[in-house]
């Protein structure tokens, strides 16, 4: 575990930050972080609010300061709205940022890495250092900019999509856009299930129960997983998936018991459905799978 260093309250500081983080996470470093808005320097109530998104979306945070203190109520009441969305965000996230904790300390993994380190094959993604991916399927691109503008580039892999806005966007190409305080390119890989879990609170809770498996663009043929663990590092929850001929089957291999739900993320007009219940969402549809079922198969 290590820390970002005594960064400077500037967006060209935050900017160096990451590539600092990336940096280590080559070396072998599963968890770093940084001081939000700078250690040494006031913040700006603008940069304040852009680099709580960024330090929300790292390993862990801290709101942490030589200058000056670093809450938000000294910013104004816009940077409190903002933390508190972003401390939702990650505490609903922890299922799936507790596996890639656990598959750090087992793998050597680091939880934040640079995109050279998914995305080998794509040669765009061998100089980027100003973004990077969270786990093996979040991609995450801060904004360093006072105009709220940020350019990224997404590897060519399928159809990703904003979590936070349900915006689907093609891979292997760039893309500029503006951005206010409550949002920033957050990006599904296609083929990865998400973990969302029911409390949006605190980061430590029962993870599998009432959990939300989100599942982002599967793709034909390729079976993707995903692994609830409790407190105890132990799995409560383990699903295969896999797509093949407008067919989607999926696998319960671990099922504690606890309640639990599948939403297919963007994906609507679904014909049947043998082992679970449809719900009509905002964001795709969810299924309800029977107690204790062992295989559910969706027509499309």
């Amino acid at each position: 575990m290590h820390w970002g260093g005594d960064s400077l309250s500037t967006y060209e500081s935050m900017a160096e930050t990451l590539r600092g983080g990336l940096s280590l996470g080559l070396c072998g470093f599963g968890f770093w972080s940084h001081d939000i808005a700078g250690f040494d320097s006031s913040a700006t109530p603008d940069l304040y609010k852009r680099w709580v998104a960024f330090g929300l979306l790292s390993s862990h945070s801290r709101l942490h300061g030589n200058h000056d203190y670093k809450v938000p109520w000294l910013y104004d009441e816009e940077a409190v709205d903002v933390l508190r969305f972003f401390v939702n965000l990650k505490c609903s996230l922890m299922p799936y940022l507790y596996a890639k904790a656990i598959e750090a300390v087992e793998k050597g993994i680091p939880m934040l890495r640079a995109m050279v380190l998914e995305f080998e094959e794509d040669p765009t993604c061998h100089f980027l250092d100003r973004e990077y991916m969270l786990g093996d399927s979040l991609l995450v691109a801060p904004i360093f900019s006072e105009t709220g503008e940020v350019e990224y580039y997404l590897p060519n892999v399928g159809t990703w999509t904003n979590i936070l806005t349900g915006e689907k966007k093609e891979g292997g190409k760039w893309y500029k856009e503006k951005f206010d305080y409550f949002s920033l390119p957050l990006m599904a890989r296609p083929g990865s299930i998400i973990a969302v879990g029911e409390n949006k609170e605190k980061p430590d809770y029962d993870y599998a129960d009432n959990v939300t498996l989100h599942v982002f663009e599967p793709q034909e043929g390729k079976n993707i997983s995903c692994e609830v663990y409790n407190q105890q590092r132990k799995i409560d929850l383990k699903i295969n998936l896999i797509k093949e001929n407008n067919i989607i089957k999926i696998e319960v291999k671990k099922d504690s018991g606890k309640p639990y739900s599948i939403l297919l993320f963007n994906i609507n007009g679904i014909k049947d459905v043998k082992g679970g219940k449809l719900e009509k969402t905002e964001k795709g549809t969810k299924i309800i799978p029977e107690k204790k079922i062992r295989e559910i198969i969706i027509e499309l």
